[in-house]
């Protein structure tokens, strides 16, 4: 017995690396998050989607940011060696799924290449290649023993559902505009016996037959069958009480911006829901799900969906399938409550975003990172659960790392915009957490700003707006293609996912916090092996002035191997070890004991 138990422990701390693809835990992949229609155009027959005429009809315009540019899962897939070069374990492909093509108020149209406008959620998106197109990119990323996530949506649609009395409708809430009347407590009565949406079982909503409580919602006679599965063309499995206003009860009952709001209290929608997303597992063999608008939905509707998820998973011989929740907070106690209450099994951890960038830029001390990770206790299952978390600097919707540390800092040369960046992907790459690299990050994309402006092309880009950005460590710009192996920051973070992944310290081991200041300066931590104890000493400098001076170290740690940056050979004394860091600089170093 006492054999057995040495070899699984054995096997439990092994490099992600030495392992199957399917036995990683969550916490030993490296994330690449990526926009399919920004990514690679490899077919240009699918540009259109299959549509004919204009931008407002096919939504493509490789030249306008909110539309379609050309990119598709075959360029993805041709990409592999790409993405397998920068160390990447795991892709986490934005939406996929059939899109309403373009939709907007007229003269403000956009179109649905980002994937968060379902009409279908059972197809590919015509702009993005066939499911057999699919496919072949899972099985060929399976193949290298990359997993593939699906990020999807549940707690709305595309806008289809119209409101006869206004077009940009307001929130009206249930006690003003209840169940069981018409347009307000002083209309007609309908839904009789319809006990409230707090009754969550099939004989309590087959009573609510009819919508028109807050508003009279219609769906256009040319829209009326374009939703698959077919049960979401009704507009009884919506919410229609208008836009929300991210408080109160209208976070999980409004509209999101227009898009119709998913009635994921319903039965109906709960079983409808399960069975779409697990398909995707039955026919690809998917290996997890980020959750669009998480904290939208409410916490009984994850109650039912993950657990179901998680077993069908496991039927199909994965066991640890990832679930992550879109939960935009930067407030540790907000993300931790979604585990807890809503029990999403991890959520992406803005908290780590906002402060690695406030940190790397210099605009805070380094005791606003050890606040973010002092709260990992609050996570349902505790630092354990902290260690699942997808940590991030930069995405589609907030923006890239580049972009903060360049607006915090306008006046700085590249020289110290490209140290930044690079102490934000070491922070990235070396704490607690699942590190997901936005794709561009590696090769120096700034943005502009958020959403559409941190949206571009990672081949060559026809939109003015990219074009004229300043990237980070290169002399070219978006108008080309970039995917250059050699660009400071993809070394970088190759170098880096490739010594995270050989030491199950950095991926399964516990985060102690060494030294933390008010000011910019060092951050430190030691994170020890699972199995043997061992203990990796990690130190960042977030000041433009070299650091030198004592850190603390566990007392057995007498010894000491440079994994990266400069490392003494020995403690100063039991207990204590002697750094001297450069400006923006880090040392991971690798604790022995005495012979």
């Amino acid at each position: 017995m006492k054999l057995a138990a040495f070899f699984l422990a054995m096997l439990a701390a092994m490099p992600a690396a030495a392992q199957g693809y399917r036995d990683r835990l969550p916490e030993d992949e490296v994330l690449y998050f990526l926009l399919p229609d920004r990514f690679e155009n490899g077919d240009t027959t699918d540009d259109r989607g299959g549509l004919k005429g204009g931008r407002l009809v096919t939504g493509f315009d490789p030249a306008a940011k909110g539309f379609y540019h050309g990119g598709d899962l075959k360029g993805l897939r041709a990409r592999l060696d790409y993405v397998e070069a920068l160390g990447a374990t795991a892709i986490w492909v934005g939406p996929i799924f059939k899109n309403k093509p373009v939709q907007g108020p007229k003269g403000q149209e956009s179109a649905g290449y980002h994937g968060y406008w379902v009409t279908d959620f059972t197809t590919v998106d015509p702009h993005l290649g066939t499911d057999a197109d699919f496919k072949a990119l899972v099985d060929a990323a399976h193949a290298r023993g990359i997993k593939v996530y699906m990020d999807i949506i549940v707690n709305h649609t595309a806008d289809v559902i119209q409101y006869r009395e206004c077009g940009d409708c307001a929130y009206r809430s249930r006690a003003e505009f209840p169940y069981g009347r018409k347009g307000g407590v002083a209309g007609a009565a309908i839904n009789n016996g319809f006990a409230g949406d707090d009754i969550r079982t099939p004989e309590n909503f087959a009573k609510l037959t009819r919508p028109d409580y807050a508003y009279t919602p219609f769906v256009p006679a040319a829209e009326r069958h374009v939703k698959v599965p077919a049960w979401l063309n009704d507009p009884i499995y919506y919410h229609n009480r208008g836009n929300s206003t991210f408080a109160g009860e209208s976070s999980t009952m409004g509209d999101f911006v227009g898009l119709d709001d998913v009635f994921t209290e319903h039965p109906r929608v709960i079983a409808g829901m399960i069975e779409i997303f697990a398909s995707w597992i039955d026919r690809f063999g998917i290996d997890g799900f980020r959750i669009d608008t998480a904290r939208h939905v409410n916490p009984e509707f994850w109650a039912a969906f993950v657990p179901a998820i998680q077993a069908r998973a496991k039927a199909k011989g994965i066991p640890n399938f990832h679930i992550f929740g879109e939960v935009a907070d930067p407030d540790t106690s907000a993300l931790a409550r979604h585990t807890r209450v809503d029990k999403l099994p991890t959520v992406l951890d803005f908290a780590f975003a906002r402060t690695v960038n406030a940190v790397s830029a210099g605009e805070v001390g380094t005791d606003k990172l050890a606040a973010v990770f002092a709260a990992d206790p609050l996570y349902e299952g505790g630092e354990a659960t902290a260690r699942r978390l997808p940590t991030f600097i930069g995405n589609h919707d907030q923006g890239r790392a580049a972009f903060f540390i360049r607006k915090a800092n306008p006046n700085a040369s590249a020289e110290e915009l490209l140290a930044r960046d690079r102490l934000a992907h070491a922070m990235l790459l070396l704490l607690r957490g699942v590190p997901t690299i936005y794709s561009g990050d590696e090769q120096g994309f700034v943005g502009d700003g958020d959403d559409q402006n941190a949206r571009e092309d990672m081949f060559a880009s026809k939109v003015a707006v990219y074009n004229d950005n300043k990237l980070l460590g290169t002399t070219r710009t978006n108008a080309v293609a970039n995917f250059d192996t050699d660009h400071p920051l993809f070394r970088e973070i190759a170098t880096l996912a490739k010594l995270r992944r050989a030491h199950p310290a950095l991926t399964r081991g516990r985060q102690v916090l060494r030294f933390a200041g008010e000011k910019p300066g060092l951050f430190a931590v030691s994170r020890f092996d699972p199995v043997t104890g061992g203990e990796i000493l990690i130190a960042f400098n977030s000041s433009p002035q070299p650091w030198t001076g004592n850190v603390q170290v566990e007392a057995g740690s007498t010894t000491f191997a440079s994994l990266a940056g400069v490392c003494p050979a020995t403690a100063a004394a039991p207990g204590s070890v002697t750094l001297t860091l450069p400006a923006f600089g880090y040392a991971v170093c690798a604790a022995g004991k005495s012979q």
